[in-house]
């Protein structure tokens, strides 16, 4: 059905540079499935161009795409009971934490060095520390700066909303084609609780009096982006006992001003990290509690499930941050863009991408047309490419998929501790990985040993790596066809 597996993680390793640029120049698609574009049959074509390349607001762009956080906005103008902006925690993945804060050329000299380095990178975020808008004089200095040097760089922002309807005419000049927003609420009785201060105008304010305020200048950005054609993806936080069902009607308020996305992410509330919220005991979500809510959200905005919580300051594919790899100290002073690198990869991919596109196709059809009227949860051990190429023993996440009457779907993500080090599995760690496993029927990866293999067995979940280096949707639908007696596909690598 499709031509010989591309090799992306090789592609992109700096040893193989030749190989990719060799691939890049070898001529037109080697498989009939060229002219397939992968937009969904109802998007406008102009928003499918905005997003095809963008890992956050394109589920199947993640697979491919790198995205990069400068940390050059560290002041912020709203406490949230969830948050810690504490510096130089670099073993920690969670919004608002970096290893170093950056001035704005220091952010043009990491971008270069990163875009150099790293060829899937498609999109430049401004996530913090602090809050994009607030800090505002340092984000538009990085930005522009940027697009000098970097002109095909996709641009993105991520802000609380306060401050976001000052700068709407400015994103618009200078080409943003994405915004996050984070809202939890949209009834000042809830963000009460959420959030004990805000700044605005001058002065500070409190309580309802507070969260309606910020209500109010969310609503009002929102609504600014929607009219001038911005694309918007709204982040909740599901806070238990606060706002999660609340939820629901911030899905509502959002989808009817215009909010392409919503990405409702679990409340993280470590008490080591300091918060508000982790100090004085509120529990986050688990999993399953995740998937309910969501599948309650469902015909309401559009949702984000592939979000992975993003420190301010990561850099490389979602569910992956190489930042260590790019600390200022170990970036020269003068570095120069070469955008041989990413124009080939971009190639490559486009390419590889259309053999996807077919696949999933054709295993989707083959899953609603079984008829089988059963569901599977499955997880899948991957380093990117939309394939199951991830031994079990050195995954840090699966991504989890739903396979039923309706199709294959991502669902989610289950962040796991690396099983398997130096050639040794340790036995209370896959106790771990077996607990986040929560409601998972079957696991796919590259390769898998006996010992986890059967301890993964004996909790009821079942492990395979007959699939192996197979494209996920069809490995889904083979080990669907094998479970309930359908004809299966053949494997497309």
């Amino acid at each position: 059905m499709s031509a010989p597996m591309i090799s992306l993680e090789g592609l992109t390793s700096t040893t193989s540079f030749d190989q990719l640029l060799a691939t890049a120049k070898s001529g037109g698609c080697a498989s009939s499935t060229c002219g397939l574009s992968g937009k969904p049959d109802d998007m406008d074509p102009a928003v499918w161009e905005k997003i095809k390349d963008h890992p956050c607001f394109s589920e199947e762009a993640h697979h491919y795409f790198a995205r990069m956080h400068v940390a050059v906005a560290p002041a912020c103008n709203v406490q949230c009971n969830y948050c810690n902006r504490k510096y130089d925690c670099a073993n920690e993945s969670r919004p608002g934490v970096v290893s170093e804060k950056l001035t704005p050329d220091q952010a043009l000299r990491k971008v270069i060095a990163v875009a150099n380095e790293v060829p899937q990178l498609s999109v430049l975020g401004i996530a913090g520390p602090g809050d994009a808008c607030y800090d505002w004089k340092k984000t538009k200095a990085t930005f522009e700066r940027v697009v000098g040097e970097i002109p095909d760089i996709k641009l993105c922002i991520s802000t609380n909303g306060l401050a976001l309807p000052d700068h709407v005419a400015e994103l618009v000049d200078m080409n943003v084609d994405h915004v996050t927003i984070t809202i939890n609420m949209v009834d000042p009785e809830v963000g009460a609780k959420i959030y004990p201060w805000i700044f605005y105008d001058h002065r500070r304010y409190v309580g309802i009096e507070a969260a309606r305020i910020l209500h109010e200048r969310q609503m009002l950005g929102l609504e600014m982006l929607t009219a001038r054609g911005i694309l918007t993806k709204i982040n909740s936080v599901m806070i238990p006992g606060v706002n999660d069902e609340h939820l629901i009607e911030v899905n509502r308020w959002v989808k009817e001003r215009g909010a392409f996305l919503h990405n409702v992410m679990p409340l993280i509330s470590d008490p080591a990290h300091g918060t508000h919220f982790g100090l004085t005991g509120q529990r986050g979500p688990n999993a399953m509690e995740m998937k309910t809510l969501q599948d309650r959200l469902e015909g309401g905005a559009k949702l984000m499930r592939h979000c992975r919580q993003c420190r301010a300051d990561a850099v490389g594919l979602l569910g992956e941050d190489r930042g260590q790899e790019f600390a200022l100290d170990s970036i020269p002073g003068e570095v120069t863009y070469d955008p041989s690198r990413r124009e080939a990869y971009q190639e490559v991919v486009a390419r590889e991408r259309h053999d996807h596109v077919a696949a999933r196709s054709e295993a989707i059809g083959m899953v609603k047309a079984a008829g089988s009227g059963k569901s599977l949860l499955v997880a899948v051990a991957t380093r990117g490419g939309g394939r199951v190429n991830e031994h079990f023993g050195h995954a840090k996440e699966l991504q989890v998929y739903e396979v039923s009457p309706r199709g294959i779907s991502f669902v989610g993500h289950r962040k796991v501790e690396q099983y398997c080090l130096g050639g040794r599995g340790d036995n209370a760690t896959l106790d771990g990985v077996i607990a986040a496993l929560e409601g998972i029927d079957v696991v796919l990866c590259a390769k898998i040993g006996n010992c986890p293999k059967d301890q993964l067995a004996e909790a009821g979940i079942r492990a395979t790596d007959a699939y192996g280096h197979d494209y996920i949707e069809t490995a889904i639908s083979a080990l669907y066809a094998a479970e309930f007696g359908i004809q299966p596909l053949a494997a497309t690598a």
